[in-house]
């Protein structure tokens, strides 16, 4: 009776078939520098050719695909895919992707064609949800109005859950929806999708990317998702530090800037060592140089000066003078005020004004305010400080060649290119 032939073992995990390494490939990956206190757990693709793994360490369950490919990078030059000068732990990485020089790589899954290149840490580290379902404390900086942020939130859907806590029904239905959203991506292992390149990073912890990210020279990024678009790819830049983030496609955060506990929309540029926290900006704003705190950034905030402080207020196609400020604080009560610019304010340069106070929709404010107001009655106004007093002037945007370029301009400044807005 002649013996049974014995079968070969193949695993089925994210990346397509795998199968133990035979003999010769564990001898040439030794031989090539690479170490495991259990080759046995390192399965491979069919396809597998251990010449482009080189002078890494692996540790717990680890997936490689075939590296037969090039990895391109924007400036022209491709380098061969494969896994060199690296620490690979628990982590699969895709056909064609490139891991080299990576101190440590833990708990990834890193999908085909991925670049991830110097890096010192990009690990996930226990169960998170990547930021999702993470409450920032926004318009009222002592809370009270937390608004829960995910990947999919809208200006629509947070305005409801921020303005309208009175409404509880409505607002607990909205928070059940995005927690429930945020258990459907809570994981232990985080994901690097197709299109999506890590290059020149510091330490990246318990961060979703892609598909079509670009990070190149990120200090430090911490529980967030990140998602762009072929059409619309997100770039993280050189000295960005961001921990507790969500940022949509079209977005870049770059040139230093800060950022925690903030949602980056579609469109939206944060940098010039711009630092912001508990802060959702919405579609097409922008933020340099300035600072921003428990602000709700409406479509079309842009403030682009130095010395600008925005604080616990709602603004929506605004533009700030440079030096424009807020205060919030009555000293003895703590900062439990808050103030509304409606849609296309603008303030004017070394601006204050006292909140709580409500501006009406495109008015211009001049000079400093001590006194609180609502003009919300008297849109299209001037708002002057004469003596100390702030002077309303009525209706006088109606006739300014101002307001006739503001209605033309957005549009064209809607840097949106996903299909999905």
């Amino acid at each position: 009776m002649s013996p049974k032939k014995k079968k070969k073992t193949t695993v089925r995990a994210g990346n397509g078939r795998y199968r133990p390494l035979s003999k010769a490939e564990k001898t040439a990956l030794e031989d090539q520098g690479c170490s495991c206190r259990d080759l046995n757990k390192v399965l491979v693709s069919g396809s597998f050719n251990p010449v482009r793994v080189r002078n890494t360490v692996f540790s717990g369950e680890v997936r490689l695909g075939s590296f037969n490919g090039e990895a391109a990078f924007e400036s022209g030059i491709s380098r061969p895919a494969g896994v060199y000068d690296s620490r690979v732990h628990n982590s699969s990485i895709g056909d064609d992707a490139l891991v080299c020089h990576v101190g440590q790589l833990a708990h990834y899954d890193i999908e085909p064609g991925v670049i991830v290149d110097r890096v010192d840490v990009l690990e996930v580290g226990g169960v998170t949800a990547f930021g999702n379902a993470v409450k920032i404390e926004i318009l009222c900086e002592a809370g009270g109005r937390e608004l829960p942020i995910y990947d999919g939130l809208t200006s629509q859907i947070a305005y409801l859950l921020v303005l309208y806590r009175h409404d509880t029904a409505l607002t607990s239905a909205l928070t059940a929806m995005i927690e429930r959203f945020a258990e459907s991506r809570t994981s232990n292992r985080g994901t690097l999708r197709k299109g999506t390149k890590v290059l020149n990073s510091g330490r990246i912890v318990n961060v979703c990317l892609g598909p079509f990210v670009t990070v190149n020279g990120a200090l430090r990024l911490e529980e967030a998702t990140v998602r762009g678009a072929e059409a619309d790819p997100v770039l993280i830049g050189e000295g960005v530090v961001a921990k507790r983030f969500i940022a949509q496609s079209g977005s870049r955060i770059e040139s230093s800037a800060m950022i925690d506990g903030c949602f980056v929309g579609q469109g939206v540029r944060l940098g010039k060592q711009f630092s912001a926290e508990n802060s959702a900006f919405f579609a097409n704003c922008e933020g340099f140089h300035g600072e921003a705190v428990s602000l709700f950034a409406g479509p079309y905030t842009v403030t682009h000066h130095k010395s600008t402080l925005l604080i616990a207020g709602l603004f929506s196609f605004y533009n700030a003078g440079s030096g424009t400020n807020q205060s919030n604080h009555m000293y003895k009560l703590g900062p439990l005020h808050q103030g509304v610019l409606e849609r296309g304010c603008k303030t004017g340069s070394f601006s204050y004004l006292l909140w709580p106070s409500r501006v009406g929709a495109y008015t211009a404010v001049i000079g400093k305010h001590y006194a609180n107001f609502d003009t919300s009655g008297l849109p299209f106004s001037y708002i002057n400080e004469d003596s100390g007093k702030s002077v309303v002037t009525p209706a006088m945007n109606l006739f300014t060649v101002g307001t006739r370029r503001d209605s033309e301009k957005w549009p064209g400044r809607d840097r949106r290119k996903d299909a999905e807005k």
